[in-house]
Parts: structure tokens; C-alpha cells; sequence
């Protein structure tokens, strides 16, 4: 899938990653993604491929998760509740919004 960016040009819009890539995206490694997973804070897409491929909300989750584990000094546990409340905050928000608009 492609998505045009204001000057004309074409950038590519992932749809996976892989767990290797994921671990580059997170400046991290396979171990700490696999902590992710067995918490519950990111699910692959197929458990059961080679590797595993991950969709762009579990992409995005992990990424977060790495900056609330480098910047707060969370564990992993602390990022999985933390990233559920937020999630649970947005989605009040957007009903919100709803209910309002």
C-alpha cells in the first residue's frame, strides 16, 4: 500500500513488521519483545509462521513501550498497565466526543 506525501512523492505505509525488524525499530532485541508478547502488551500476527510478524497497533505499542521502559524506568508489567489505560483514556475520549458532538 502506498500513501502520498505533500510533494507528490510516495512513501511506503508498513502494514507488518517482522520480529527481527520490529527489535531494530525499538533499538532492542528478541529477548525484550518476547517478554512483550508472553505480557500481553503486543500480539503477532501468527504465533506459528518462522517468524513472528507484528500489525502497526502492536508495532506502535511496543514502540511505547520502549519509551515508557527507557524514559520511567517501568517494567514490563508496569507498561502493560500503563498502555491499557491509556487505550481505556482514548476510548472514553472518542465516546466522549461522540456523545458531545
Amino acid at each position: 500500500m502506498k500513501k502520498a506525501s505533500p510533494r507528490g512523492t510516495y512513501v511506503e505505509v508498513v502494514e507488518t513488521l517482522s520480529l527481527s525488524e520490529l527489535t531494530m525499530f525499538c533499538d532492542t532485541n528478541a529477548d525484550w519483545v518476547v517478554k512483550l508478547v508472553e505480557h500481553g502488551v503486543v500480539t503477532p500476527v501468527a504465533e506459528t509462521t518462522p517468524e513472528w510478524e507484528f500489525a502497526p497497533k502492536h508495532i506502535a505499542r511496543a514502540r511505547k513501550a520502549a519509551r515508557l521502559m527507557r524514559d520511567l524506568g517501568l517494567n514490563v508489567a508496569g507498561v502493560a498497565l500503563v498502555l491499557d489505560l491509556i487505550e481505556e483514556r482514548d476510548r472514553l475520549a472518542r465516546r466522549l466526543a461522540l456523545m458531545e458532538g
